[in-house]
């Protein structure tokens, strides 16, 4: 699909600057998410007794994506897992491309969060690879977001999953894929004016939110996927403020697992719930024919 190669070129600079920033290991974990997509698509529908898609481009960026959010940390087999677990229980089992009711990238990181949630840490800085708390995190502990360079975070230089450490890329990526129409814009503009808004009532520098986590990575690649996100603008607009309701709930409460990580970040969680409203914004403001 011309759309899904379109979204891999849009990728491309965060996968470049992630690449940069975490050398070796970043290429091993790129390679590893993608081949366990591609071929969990493959082996699924040659079982099934389907037409092999994996070509088509879908699954690529799928395992892409997760690639790029998880941390520098994640052993390769937990991602190869968790890139098949996406594919085939997010993805093959509802139905495939245009009939899954969610993000595959989204929900194989569901299952890598709570399969695997040790293995996320230690966070390591770009480049030095040294032990760093993210963003998120100082403001986890400190409840501020002065301690924290919103230039470093526009730019990539702060600690994070290895493609959401850079906003500029992902901006890139973006605008990309917004002018070629392959992203629905009102999607990312609701969440980002919902978590202005909330940032603004608590006081928050908005700047260090829109930059922080996996905020850019979700808002602008994974809620935009045409197949799980709404098709009508106020439905749109709708899953928007939802994601950002979410996001920011998660960012200020979260919640620890049994074992000693904490959740600071909530873009999985709100894109794969409001993916759960969709079929109903569909069907609440499809267009009436007169």
């Amino acid at each position: 699909m011309k759309m899904m190669y379109g979204m891999l070129l849009a990728l491309t600079p965060a996968t470049l600057w992630a690449l940069y920033a975490f050398r070796l290991q970043a290429l091993l974990l790129i390679l590893t998410g993608v081949i366990s997509a591609v071929a969990a698509e493959a082996i699924y529908q040659k079982l099934a007794g389907k037409k092999i898609t994996a070509t088509d481009g879908s699954a690529a960026v799928t395992g892409l994506l997760l690639s790029l959010a998880v941390s520098v940390s994640t052993p390769l087999y937990a991602l190869g897992i968790s890139a098949a677990f996406g594919i085939v229980f997010g993805k093959q089992l509802l139905g495939g491309v245009g009939k899954n009711l969610f993000n595959p990238a989204m929900f194989g990181r569901l299952f890598y969060l709570f399969a695997f949630p040790d293995s996320i840490m230690p966070w390591r800085r770009p480049v030095d690879l040294t032990t760093a708390a993210t963003p998120l995190e100082i403001l986890r502990e400190t409840g501020e977001t002065a301690g924290v360079s919103v230039l470093d975070q526009f730019l990539g230089l702060v600690p994070g999953t290895l493609g959401e450490i850079s906003s500029l890329a992902l901006l890139i990526g973006a605008a990309f894929l917004i002018y070629r129409k392959y992203a629905r814009w009102r999607i990312p503009a609701s969440i980002f004016a919902t978590i202005l808004v909330l940032a603004v009532i608590a006081g928050q520098n908005p700047l260090f939110h829109f930059f922080a986590g996996s905020l850019m990575l979700g808002a602008c690649f994974m809620a935009t996927d045409p197949m799980t996100s709404p098709r009508f603008p106020k439905g749109q607009v709708i899953f928007g403020i939802g994601i950002g309701l979410i996001i920011m709930s998660m960012r200020w409460w979260g919640w620890q697992t049994p074992g000693e990580y904490v959740f600071t970040e909530g873009t999985t969680f709100a894109v794969l719930t409001m993916n759960l409203f969709v079929p109903y914004l569909n069907s609440k403001f499809k267009p009436v024919r007169k």
